[in-house]
C-alpha cells in the first residue's frame, strides 16, 4: 500500500521492448536504497516490482496489461517520474489509501497558474467520474490530490509550490496523458451496495 507522497522525481535511463511487454531502468536513489529483489516501487503511481537494482538504479518488468491501461507505454528515456515506496505498517498516512492499480488514464487540459498555486484540469473517463467526488482523493500519477471541482468527465485539482516543484505535475503540459487511481473505498461501497440490492454488480 502507498500514501500518495511522492518521495522523489526520478529518471527513466533505459527501455527495452520485450513484445508483450516492456523492460524499464529507473534512476532513484531515495527509493533505491536499501530496496530487495522483489519490493514494490510506484512509479507514476503505478505498482511495480523490483527485478533489479544497482547503485541508484532498478529495474522492472511492466507486462501488457500496465501498459495498455495505464500511461507507463508513453514513457521513454530521460522521461521524469513520480517515485514511492511502500508505506510501513505504522507509518502515518500522510496522503490517501494508493494500492497502486490504476484504474485509467486522463489529459491534462488546462493549467492557470497563481502567484502561490496552479489550478490543473485533468480529463476524466466515462467509468470512472462517479468515484470522484468535491473536496474527495483521488491519485494523479501517483500524488494524492484533493479534487477542487468534479465535471461530468473532469475534475480540477490545485497545486502548491512543492508538488510542482518535486513531481511530475509541475512539467506536464496540456495533451500530456496522467495515470488515475480513483479512492477504493468508493469502489468497495459500490460493490457492497449493489449486492445488498441483489444486482450483483
Amino acid at each position: 500500500m502507498f500514501t500518495g507522497i511522492v518521495e522523489e522525481l526520478g529518471e527513466v535511463t533505459a527501455v527495452e521492448n520485450l513484445g508483450d511487454a516492456s523492460r524499464f531502468r529507473l534512476r532513484g536513489p531515495v527509493v533505491t536504497k536499501g530496496a530487495q529483489h522483489g519490493d514494490s516501487i510506484a512509479v507514476n503511481g503505478v505498482c511495480l516490482t523490483v527485478v533489479d537494482h544497482e547503485g541508484d538504479e532498478f529495474t522492472a518488468d511492466v507486462m501488457a496489461e500496465t501498459l495498455n491501461r495505464s500511461s507507463l507505454g508513453a514513457l521513454g528515456v530521460g522521461s521524469r517520474v513520480n517515485l514511492e515506496r511502500p508505506t510501513a505498517v505504522g507509518a502515518r498516512l500522510g496522503g490517501h489509501i494508493v494500492q497502486g492499480h490504476v484504474d485509467g488514464t486522463g489529459q491534462v487540459l488546462e493549467r492557470k497558474p497563481s502567484d502561490n498555486w496552479e489550478i490543473v484540469k485533468v480529463s476524466l473517463p466515462a467509468d470512472l467520474a462517479r468515484y470522484v467526488v468535491e473536496k474527495g482523493s483521488i491519485t494523479v500519477d501517483g500524488i494524492s490530490l484533493t479534487v477542487v471541482d468534479a465535471g461530468p468527465d473532469y475534475f480540477t485539482v490545485s497545486l502548491i509550490p512543492t508538488t510542482l516543484a518535486l513531481t511530475t505535475l509541475g512539467h506536464k503540459q496540456s495533451g500530456d496523458p496522467v495515470n488515475l487511481e480513483v479512492d477504493v473505498i468508493a469502489k468497495y461501497v459500490e460493490r457492497l451496495l449493489a449486492a445488498g440490492r441483489g444486482d450483483g454488480k
